[in-house]
């Protein structure tokens, strides 16, 4: 690893003007990946382009980001990660993930996700992650047991989407619990 936001496969930054394509075929699966709370109507092009030329423009905030996940060599856009809902006194955030349609399923999610939480147990001093996935995502589920999380409960018929109540599984990792199975970064 080169630097904290960088893995053996991604490297998370900050939001580019350019971005915007990337982000629009996020916008355009939604419906596949299920992950977003509401599906919405059709952006133009120059909404998109206005929506990242924003965000580029913001001063980074350690409490609430969303960064681009890109192949750490090729630089292709890959999703985004975000943190959210920082409680500093208790310790705690939540986190989300989106990936694009081609890049699924290949290690990206879970290194990017890594790369945060390393960040915000390590530099933040946070002490729990919390994320909420809907019941029906079996990769979600499985991506965030597979990085140690555990189930704390479920909403039942808690969100609205794709026409139905659907539940939502709550889901926690304790910064203990993630260094449980992992090395701290060191400054060697």
């Amino acid at each position: 690893m080169s630097d904290l936001w960088t893995g053996e496969r991604v490297r998370l930054r900050g939001i580019e003007p350019t971005d915007w394509e990337g982000f629009r075929a996020l916008a355009l699966h939604t419906v596949d990946a299920r992950n977003a709370d509401v599906v919405d109507p059709p952006r133009s092009d120059e909404s998109f382009r206005t929506w990242t030329a924003e965000r580029a423009d913001r001063t980074p905030n350690p409490a609430a980001y969303q960064l681009v996940i890109e192949t750490r060599f090729e630089h292709a856009f890959v999703g985004a990660v975000s943190v959210g809902e920082t409680d500093a006194r208790a310790g705690r955030f939540r986190t989300g993930i989106e990936v694009t349609r081609e890049h699924r399923r290949q290690g990206y999610a879970a290194e990017a996700t890594e790369l945060v939480l390393t960040y915000m147990f390590a530099e933040q001093r946070s002490h729990k992650c919390e994320v909420e996935v809907y019941a029906f995502n079996d990769a979600s589920l499985a991506l965030y047991r597979k990085l140690g999380f555990v189930e704390e409960g479920r909403l039942r018929q808690h969100e609205f989407f794709a026409g139905a109540y659907h539940d939502v599984v709550l889901l926690g990792i304790t910064a203990d619990e993630y260094w449980a199975g992992r090395a701290r970064p060191s400054l060697r």
